[in-house]
């Protein structure tokens, strides 16, 4: 796939817009044939995805409107389409974010994207297979045990709920893909994250309390613990970055 050039950079605007739409073009296109792939396969994905409601004792899906199967059907498979298009679309906005990047730097590239995408893929799935479950024994059942109640979800209510749960904690895990592009190119040092360690752990909090799906603890916690984690893991990883970057200036 071609890469605009470096002296792009001072392209006039209407390039820069086209740069943009031929993005959004290509990961159009490959949506569109990952949710065809998704048509096929939408109701075992579903079912698959239904999996921490089927196993609550006292909670059922309902159904709304004649309309609500279809429309979760084209849900699922524009799901499936976006995760089967995943890398392209990741590769599509780190080309156009970084497109002053050198010859020898371009290398880089080819690292963050596949980092980029296991990244979000680590994101859902702990979204998926520890917070989800956790979340819905909490919002389904508070004050259960006082009045004694049926939980009816629609299954469009709980698939919006599972979607951006799951989207949430994917774009949370690129925190470290952000902090090590910041240092490679000089904007912050590793040593600034680890002085800034304090101010960290509290922006980090309130992030956690204002992007997660839910407004229970619990939650919050379990976004804002991993995001820490993947803060001290960014310093680490930084030193590394930066004395690359040191070698490469003083070559």
């Amino acid at each position: 796939m071609r890469r605009r050039k470096r002296e792009d950079v001072n392209m006039p605007l209407m390039e820069h817009i086209r740069a943009l739409r031929k993005a959004l073009v290509i990961s159009a296109y490959a949506v569109a044939l990952g949710t065809v792939l998704g048509w096929v396969f939408s109701d075992q994905v579903f079912a698959y995805l239904a999996r921490p409601v089927v196993g609550l004792t006292g909670v059922s899906f309902v159904t709304t409107t004649p309309m609500e199967p279809m429309m979760v059907k084209l849900k699922v498979s524009l799901a499936v389409g976006v995760i089967v298009a995943l890398p392209i679309l990741i590769w599509q906005i780190w080309s156009f974010v970084l497109p002053a990047l050198k010859q020898n730097e371009r290398k880089y590239l080819y690292l963050i994207i596949p980092s980029s995408l296991l990244l979000f893929l680590l994101g859902a799935a702990f979204s998926f297979y520890f917070v989800i479950p956790m979340g819905m024994r909490i919002l389904l059942f508070v004050g259960s045990y006082a009045v004694p109640t049926t939980s009816l979800l629609t299954k469009s209510s709980y698939l919006s709920f599972l979607i951006s749960f799951i989207l949430t904690f994917g774009l949370v895990f690129q925190l470290p893909i952000v902090l090590l592009l910041l240092i490679r190119i000089g904007i912050i040092t590793p040593k600034t994250l680890a002085k800034k360690r304090k101010w960290a752990f509290f922006i980090i909090i309130v992030v956690a309390m204002l992007v997660s799906p839910t407004p229970d603890i619990p939650t919050q916690a379990l976004m804002a613990g991993p995001m820490y984690l993947l803060y001290e893991i960014s310093i680490w990883l930084g030193f590394l970055v930066a004395k690359n970057r040191e070698k490469a200036l003083n070559a």
